[in-house]
């Protein structure tokens, strides 16, 4: 059985596949659109995707895609371990600024489902970390945001300083929330 579990913000919800071993090693279902629906998930994802991160304390986001390309992401992680974190920025949202986190490690295999309206982010714990994710929308990057990773209203709790974050260029220049123009979800 799958587990799923709603997170402090519960639309992000943290999935937990069952893995079944024996000498040769373990099997898992890792996606079932059964078992999502039944958590009240109707995403019909279009896209998989795959990230690879050298280094540990490398940081991607907080990014999300607005209307009419908003997406929701499943994101789990196949080589090491993250930090992953999912903010609430839909305007009007009483909990609009709150975020939430797991750990997800590729030995334990568990999930983070990040809906539409929600920034999503992670960084790395270890070296030599590879995530796929799947989303329920297609790429486009006319519709891109995002929100600077280290907001201080955010006030969200990174293992990494911000001397040491590896960031891109574009991530670097995010804006703060309360600088965000209400983005359409």
């Amino acid at each position: 059985m799958t587990t799923v579990t709603p997170l402090a913000l519960p639309e992000v919800l943290l999935i937990t596949p069952r893995r079944h071993g024996d000498a040769r090693g373990w099997f898992t279902e890792t996606w079932s659109r059964r078992t999502l629906a039944n958590a009240g998930i109707e995403a019909e994802f279009v896209q998989d995707n795959q990230a690879f991160n050298a280094r540990a304390g490398t940081v991607r986001g907080l990014h999300f895609q607005a209307a009419p390309h908003a997406q929701a992401k499943l994101v789990r992680v196949l080589a090491g371990a993250i930090l992953d974190v999912a903010v609430d920025v839909r305007p009007g949202s009483p909990t609009r600024g709150r975020w939430v986190s797991a750990q997800l490690t590729a030995e334990g295999g568990e999930q983070l489902f990040v809906p539409r309206g929600f920034a999503h982010g992670y960084c790395t714990l270890c070296d030599d970390v590879m995530l796929a994710y799947k989303v329920d929308g297609d790429y486009a990057p006319q519709t891109e945001g995002g929100v600077i990773w280290n907001d201080p209203d955010l006030a969200i709790d990174w293992p990494v300083s911000d001397a040491d974050a590896v960031l891109s260029d574009k991530d670097r220049l995010l804006p703060r929330l309360a600088q965000l123009p209400d983005p359409a979800f």
